[in-house]
């Protein structure tokens, strides 16, 4: 009975010792391994650099944020301004146009027989100019028309005068005056030589023009007086002129000009008849001044 007891106790002490044996070689160890850090200050130091420069003094530094952000519509404004200076200033080789304006001029043929030598009329006319060497020299020929007031009248049926009365003709034929004024038409050429400075632009030049005065008279008809018929001059005299010219807008012009010239041999014709009226001998002066706005047709 003791001996089965001590069997079967060395029986499970064995098993046991197996099982304790199996246990131990699948148990897994942990190692831990320790690493030592060693962390370093870095400490700078700062101490001036020798220098020979003394007394130097240097503005304070500054950031400014810049501006990214364009302004388009302000940018388009100055371009568009820019672009119409540059018209402006460019310079135009061809140019043509209209004139018109009020003028009063004096002539001293009829002092004597008239208390008011002023004729006060007006002028239309069309100009063409262009561009020599550089913008600013320009050459600029007009032809114009001018219409003046009367301011010496004469009528025989009215009033007499100091032309009533018969005049007779180199072979005896007989003219009786009726009446006249100096109300007429004058038409003129102008040559001009033009010179721009900004708005301003100086001028100066030659004029060819023609009077058209007339005088009627009574003529013979079958040895009878009656028929009334004109005497006019038919003469061209040569002047000058001066004057200046201003821009007060692109297309518009504003004009003051002077012109002067001399008739010579003053005389009345008629083609029916070989002989002249109211000839006379002498050189005698006409002045002008005259005032305008000129508007400009070709492109700019």
């Amino acid at each position: 009975m003791m001996i089965r007891k001590l069997v079967l106790l060395l029986s499970v002490l064995m098993i046991s010792l197996s099982f304790a044996q199996k246990r131990k070689k699948k148990k897994v160890d942990t190692i831990y391994v320790y690493e030592k850090v060693v962390v370093y200050d870095t400490v700078y130091r700062f101490r001036p650099l020798p220098s020979k420069l003394k007394n130097l003094i240097l503005s304070e530094l500054k950031v400014e944020e810049t501006k990214s952000v364009r302004n388009v519509y302000k940018e388009e404004i100055n371009r568009q301004k820019a672009s119409g200076r540059a018209r402006l200033r460019r310079p135009a080789t061809f140019l043509y146009g209209i004139e018109g304006g009020p003028g009063l001029k004096n002539t001293n043929w009829t002092t004597g027989n008239s208390e008011n030598n002023n004729q006060s009329g007006e002028y239309l006319g069309l100009w063409a100019s262009k561009g020599f060497f550089s913008s600013q020299f320009s050459v600029q020929l007009s032809v114009n028309i001018y219409h003046w007031n009367s301011s010496f009248d004469l009528d025989a049926s009215k009033e007499d005068t100091f032309l009533n009365g018969y005049y007779f003709t180199e072979d005896s034929q007989p003219l009786l005056f009726q009446r006249f004024n100096n109300k007429h038409f004058e038409y003129s050429i102008q040559l001009k030589f033009m010179y721009a400075w900004k708005n301003i632009c100086p001028f100066a030049g030659i004029l060819v023009n023609h009077n058209m005065y007339k005088m009627q008279f009574l003529v013979p008809e079958n040895n009878v007086l009656n028929r009334l018929d004109d005497f006019k001059n038919d003469r061209s005299n040569f002047g000058f002129a001066l004057g200046i010219q201003y821009r007060i807008f692109r297309r518009f012009l504003l004009s003051a000009e002077y012109q002067q010239y001399k008739p010579n041999h003053l005389s009345l014709k008629n083609p029916d008849f070989n002989f002249e009226i109211f000839e006379t001998n002498n050189t005698f002066a006409e002045r002008r001044i005259s005032f305008g706005i000129s508007y400009i047709f070709s492109k700019l």
